[in-house]
């Protein structure tokens, strides 16, 4: 049962409008004493009245008709090799198609049975599989109950739910464990080790993180007695006739129609360089799937549930997952809306008052996706493509709605999108260029005074070696991933960072006995102690 508390500050405000107990009650008259005082009886003022669809299928018509030229126009713009698009109203899929080649150097290609990795975007289709494993909506919210997984207050681990890890609102940190991922560890250390990290208040702060929902779907394919892959498919993919669609990498990379993930060189050309195997946190960020298949689940989610006239997932575990459950962007001035994250959605209300889901996906090794839907109108957008994020994807989806709402696009969307990816990207780049060493920077000290192995609690050891020239080398990870020291000023090295979430370069500083890697500190955890 939804208490009020559980709605929070806005829900009262709501349910004391709707019962009427904010209103001051009529003024009366003191009756003559010979009358019957009968009070007149208070009304509850009347809700606005409920949205209703504004988009005529001629709109829709129109938006889909200039589809093509959207695509392959922001396609040259950027340069992404390849995307595939599908668009859903009224339960009909009016168009599906693909764009581009597969992999850059090879003539496949890209078509709507193309399969891509989706990234983010596995988080509202890991929802789905939740709400189909579920009988009420309630059982969101038990508590998650897995073997090696707890946060670092006792309290919180014995009471954090399905719902608070997949709405991001557990108190762990800001995409905590990815770079455990990075460094080559396996779920389970990661889930184990996420103890360690410093929480927010709970249910009361958003910080997105891969593995906290990880943790929950894992959770849930547990409680079963099955695997997540295997809960994933008996309850979504094989019913809803998504024959393509797997949680496995492996199933992606023996897919013979596959989308390579591309990145962009210096010189603007894009090359397929790195592979990203995303099964530690297959959940969150490991679905690979095509437009077809996708343009199935989207018609399931605007259905509530059904597809083909078939039941698959119970109507109301499914709308569970379109309520905000944490306010994730508050508003930035008085006329903003805010923003909200749902159970694997992101959640909005338009100026109409519809609702509006999206989520994006975004592999900076090669690919970025987005879905976005108004259920009122029951009109979806899928779009699916293989090179960094560059904001194709998201601009695709927003310029389908733009135009189809207004009969014109209000601005250039790509241009907006791809700036705040590259905002992003430079968020996590240090404010120092290790590039630049300082005038005057003061030299290193022997080789034999920074080799040696030193301990973290969270990032197992690091090791720095020493070469016959004295050039060092810094040594982290399970399988040991090596990055060449470069001298910066006194004890301070650096190195380039790699992996999903590199961030350039980054500092290296040695200081009694102790190592600080920045790009890891920022929870406090990065510092390494010599054995």
């Amino acid at each position: 049962m939804r208490t009020l508390r559980a709605l929070g500050s806005a829900g009262a405000a709501i349910l004391l409008t709707a019962t009427g107990a904010s209103a001051a009650p009529a003024a009366t008259t003191t009756p003559p004493a010979t009358a019957t005082a009968t009070a007149p009886v208070p009304t509850a003022p009347s809700p606005p009245p409920a949205p209703k669809p504004q988009i005529t299928d001629a709109q829709i018509a129109k938006a889909v008709a200039r589809l093509d030229r959207t695509v392959e126009d922001m396609m040259r713009r950027t340069g992404v090799p390849g995307a595939s698009v599908a668009v859903v109203h009224d339960d009909k899929v009016i168009h599906l198609k693909g764009y581009g080649v597969r992999r850059v150097g090879d003539p496949g290609a890209v078509d709507p049975d193309t399969v891509f990795q989706i990234a983010s975007l596995s988080k509202p289709v890991s929802s789905t599989v939740v709400a189909g494993a579920l009988t009420a909506p309630d059982e969101w919210d038990r508590r998650t109950d897995l073997p090696g997984f707890s946060l670092k207050d006792p309290w919180v681990t014995g009471h954090v739910t399905t719902a608070d890890l997949f709405s991001h609102r557990s108190g762990l940190p800001d995409h905590a464990g990815d770079l455990l991922e990075d460094l080559g560890y396996d779920r389970s250390y990661i889930l184990d080790h996420l103890r360690l990290e410093p929480l927010t208040p709970f249910r009361a702060s958003y910080a997105y993180t891969n593995f906290g929902f990880t943790a929950a779907a894992e959770a849930v394919a547990r409680a079963k007695g099955t695997t997540w892959q295997k809960l994933s498919q008996d309850t979504l993919f094989k019913p809803a006739g998504m024959t393509r669609t797997s949680t496995e990498f492996s199933a992606f990379v023996n897919a013979p129609d596959r989308a390579a993930t591309h990145v962009e060189n210096p010189d603007g050309t894009w090359s397929p360089r790195y592979v990203r195997d995303p099964d530690a946190q297959a959940p969150a960020g490991g679905v690979s799937s095509t437009a077809r298949d996708m343009s199935r689940w989207l018609r399931l989610q605007l259905a509530g549930g059904t597809l083909d006239g078939q039941r698959i997932v119970p109507a109301d575990t499914l709308a569970r997952t379109h309520v905000p459950a944490i306010v994730s962007q508050p508003p930035s001035g008085p006329s903003a809306r805010t923003g909200f994250y749902g159970l694997g959605w992101n959640v909005s209300y338009d100026d109409a008052g519809r609702l509006r889901l999206s989520h994006s996906g975004a592999f900076e090794l090669g690919a970025n996706t987005n879905v976005t839907m108004l259920p009122l109108e029951r009109l979806g957008i899928i779009v699916l493509t293989n090179g960094t994020p560059v904001g194709l994807a998201d601009a695709v989806a927003l310029d389908f709605f733009d135009f189809a709402e207004h009969g014109k696009v209000s601005t250039d969307w790509l241009e907006l999108a791809g700036a705040l990816y590259a905002q992003i990207n430079d968020a996590g780049r240090s404010p120092t260029d290790y590039a630049r060493p300082p005038a005057g920077a003061a030299p290193a000290g022997d080789s034999g005074a920074y080799t040696g192995t030193y301990d973290n609690p969270y990032y197992g050891p690091l090791t720095v070696t020493a070469d016959d020239k004295g050039a060092l080398t810094l040594a982290l990870g399970p399988k040991p991933l090596r990055f060449p020291l470069t001298h910066y000023d006194g004890d301070v090295f650096s190195f380039e960072t790699a992996g999903e979430n590199a961030v350039g370069r980054t500092g290296v500083t040695f200081a009694d006995g102790t190592v600080r890697v920045e790009y890891l500190d920022a929870t406090g955890l990065g510092t390494f102690t010599e054995r």
